[in-house]
Order: structure tokens, then C-alpha cells, then sequence
């Protein structure tokens, strides 16, 4: 099975897209993830570049514009999902779009009638809509989706599991059906390591977060496994290590962008190895 790994643009919107695509191709990255709508840029440049250098794109997003109800939130949700869908020439359309969907505080009605834009959106333009796990939207608990999953089959996840694991103040050992469930349903991973206390370890490499990262592996490790038994010839993974405040700085003198991008392709080495042998 072929993993392709995609580079998050998530704090390095500052980096001039020559530059930064650049560098995305040699570390050997299929492709990059990233939300138009929190920069400026010349969309042709980007296209252009993405064609030139060979990369695969896809879209992460959430709705960022004020709203007082749910119904104004669907509103906004459709309208934000074709804007991002009309950036893109035809011929560079994403491989889908994950989307943070809805607030933590919806009914379950309310939920489902955000799951149904998505729906029409993807029907509309045949790109396929991810539910991304995530804390403040309606997937913030795993509980939460599996309801979801039980009504809804066709329910496509983005799985951040360390927002699981940061919510629920555990690693899930007691909400195991759930878990394997939402594995299931799973189409894309975002690999950021969390632990019981806060959505992102300092390093996944120190023995400290060793229990963190073994927690993460598992769920991971199924979820490939899950894949290759369904037939699927790809998998697609985004390292998500965060700028700051994700990302911890402490007393050290660094550069943020540089440390996050270090942990990104330390996640990503670590986990091209391990997938190989699975």
C-alpha cells in the first residue's frame, strides 16, 4: 500500500509558496494540506506550482465568520465550501476537503443538517467531504460520532485522535467499540501526537510521551491494517504538529516555523518506517 504523507501549510503561512513548496517536494511529501482562507496569495502562482512541481492538494477549513444560530452556520458552511471549491482551476481540483464541522453545542439535528451540506457539496462537485475530529466542533468526543456512525453509514472521517484523547483526559481504553467504529469509517489521518492534558506533546521522541505515542500508534497501526483489508492501494496521512500555541516554545530561543516543520518530518520518517513493515 503506498502512504502518501501531505504537508501541512498550518504555520507557514509566512513563507513564500516558491519556497515552502519547495521544500515540501524534497522532503518527500506527496502533496500539501492547507486553508486558502487564512492567507493572502496569487492563486495561479500556487496552481501553477503544485502542477510544476508535481503535488497532490487538499483542503483543510472551518468556518470562521460570526454566527448566532445553526441555521446561519449552514449557511456560511455552504458558502465557504464552494469558495474554496472556486479557487481551483478544473483541472486541480482537491483531494478532499476536511472539514471541522459545526460547534460542540449542536443538537444532533442541528448536526446532521451541517453533515447534510457537506453531502451536497460533495454530491455537487464529486470531491469527497471528511469529517475531521476535533475539539470546539461536533466531533469533539468519540461517543459523539459513534451516535453519528450508527445513523449515518456513509459518514467519511479525518481522524485527530489526540483531540479525543485531550477531551476525554484518557487514551479511550474504555471506549473501545467507538474507537473501532470511528477506525472504520476513517479515509485520512492527521498525525499529531496528544496525550491526556493538551492536544500536542512537546517531542514525540522523548520517553516521556512514549505512552502518548503508543496510544496514537495503535489506533494508527489499525487503521492501515482496516485499509489493506478494504483494498485500498493508497493511504493518506497530514503530520500535524502546530505552531504556537500548539507548539510549546518555553525558555528556548528557536524558530517556530523551523521546530514545527522538524517535528513534522520526524512524525513522518518514523511513521514511513513503521507503515512499511505493517
Amino acid at each position: 500500500m503506498k502512504i502518501k504523507f501531505f504537508c501541512p501549510r498550518w504555520g507557514s503561512e509566512h513563507i513564500e509558496w516558491k519556497t515552502f513548496l519547495t521544500d515540501v517536494k524534497n522532503a518527500g511529501y506527496s502533496g500539501i494540506e492547507w486553508f486558502p482562507f487564512a492567507e493572502t496569495f496569487d492563486k495561479n502562482e500556487v496552481f501553477d506550482l503544485l502542477a510544476d512541481l508535481q503535488l497532490e492538494h487538499a483542503f483543510v477549513m472551518t468556518v470562521t465568520k460570526p454566527f448566532s444560530n445553526a441555521k446561519e452556520y449552514c449557511s456560511l458552511l455552504k458558502d465557504d465550501l464552494e469558495k474554496l471549491i472556486g479557487l481551483c482551476p478544473v483541472s486541480r481540483l482537491p483531494l478532499f476537503i476536511s472539514a471541522q464541522t459545526g460547534r460542540e453545542y449542536f443538537s444532533e439535528p442541528e448536526i446532521f443538517t451541517a453533515l447534510s451540506v457537506c453531502d451536497g457539496i460533495e454530491q455537487q462537485y464529486g470531491i469527497p467531504i471528511y469529517q475531521e475530529t476535533h475539539r470546539n466542533k461536533w466531533s469533539y468526543v468519540a461517543h459523539n460520532v459513534y451516535r453519528a456512525l450508527q445513523q449515518k453509514e456513509d459518514l467519511k472521517i479525518a481522524l485527530d485522535v489526540s483531540h479525543w484523547f485531550c477531551v476525554s483526559e484518557s487514551y479511550l481504553n474504555n471506549q473501545q467499540p467507538e474507537v473501532a467504529k470511528a477506525i472504520q469509517h476513517t479515509h485520512h489521518i492527521h498525525a499529531r501526537v496528544g496525550h491526556t492534558q493538551g492536544p500536542q506533546v512537546f517531542d514525540p521522541a522523548f520517553p516521556e510521551y512514549a505512552e502518548a505515542l503508543n496510544a496514537h500508534l495503535a489506533i494508527w497501526d489499525e487503521w492501515i491494517n482496516v485499509r489493506k483489508q478494504k483494498g485500498y492501494a493508497a493511504c493518506t496521512v497530514t503530520p500535524e504538529f502546530g505552531p504556537p500555541p500548539y507548539l510549546t516554545i518555553g525558555n528556548r530561543i528557536i524558530d517556530a516555523q523551523k521546530e514545527q516543520w522538524r517535528l513534522n518530518l520526524w512524525i513522518k520518517q518514523f511513521l514511513q518506517n513503521r507503515f512499511n513493515v505493517l
